[in-house]
């Protein structure tokens, strides 16, 4: 790991995402965290930084001239006003990664000196605690050793796969906006308990132990939702009358519409 040990990085933006990948990169310990700085415009999100012992800092060329890799995690409408900031400080030793949504590997490529080693990146809110899935994808100056580098400097913040950049925006749809559609769910299932009768606290704390008991199962248990679905169902018993429920509530036609309807948007993100 002596690759990591000595690896410089940089965060251009000081929101959840700079502090989930920061800090699971930090976990694993390979990276020291006085080789990471991070930059934004108002120290509010400063301190949860700086506890870590990672730099901070106003300038975002400094952390480009600081750093070997560097994480655009800013909002998508910044990026061209950030890119025209740095450009002059980008060379081709820096592998710059972006995790704005609809900024495409050409837009980047376009903004940055030629040849410069670009990726998009696509977490998820769970970063925060090590449990995201992050979706990776590589320009045409980023070759397999930066794609390998990326996914052992990553793994510690959860799942890290590697695909097209056409996946990109179905991942968001899937896993960036669907952290959002699972909360929903939850607060659905813990409603129909306090309808029922249930406190709601307790309804709440039930309501989330279920998703993650149920989310761990589909993970590590190495079936198909459908066949984990059906051991749960007994001919005439509670579930299946659920699920008849649910079904013609249309929850699965709604829940691949608000897929559909977050990956269409990213998309339209990507064409402004």
């Amino acid at each position: 790991m002596d690759e990591l040990s000595q690896l410089k990085i940089g965060f251009i933006g000081a929101g959840n995402m700079a502090f989930g990948i920061a800090r699971g990169i930090l976990k694993s310990g390979d990276v020291p965290s006085s080789n990471v700085i991070i930059s934004a415009p108002s120290r509010n999100n400063f301190p949860r930084f700086e506890v870590m012992g990672v730099a901070v800092t106003h300038s975002n060329e400094e952390v480009v001239d600081h750093s070997r890799l560097v994480f655009l995690a800013v909002k998508p409408h910044l990026i061209r006003t950030v890119l025209n900031g740095i450009s002059e400080h980008v060379t081709r030793q820096h592998i710059i990664i972006s995790v704005a949504a609809g900024i495409t590997l050409a837009t980047l490529e376009e903004l940055l000196p030629v040849g410069s080693c670009v990726m998009r990146l696509m977490p998820n809110l769970p970063c925060m605690l090590q449990e995201g899935a992050l979706l990776l994808a590589c320009g045409k100056g980023a070759g397999q050793d930066v794609e390998s580098l990326l996914k052992r400097l990553l793994s510690p913040c959860g799942l890290v796969e590697v695909g097209p950049e056409t996946w990109i925006d179905v991942h968001t749809g899937l896993s960036g906006s669907g952290v959002a559609f699972v909360y929903l769910f939850a607060e659905a299932l813990a409603e129909g308990a306090v309808k029922m009768g249930m406190p709601s606290e307790l309804a709440q704390r039930i309501a989330a132990q279920t998703i993650i008991g149920a989310g761990q199962l589909l993970r590590d248990g190495g079936k198909h939702p459908a066949q984990l679905r059906a051991e749960v169902c007994t001919p005439g018993g509670t579930t299946i009358y659920g699920l008849h429920a649910l079904e013609k509530g249309g929850l699965r036609a709604a829940t691949m519409g608000a897929v559909e309807a977050a990956t269409e948007r990213a998309r339209e993100l990507g064409c402004k």
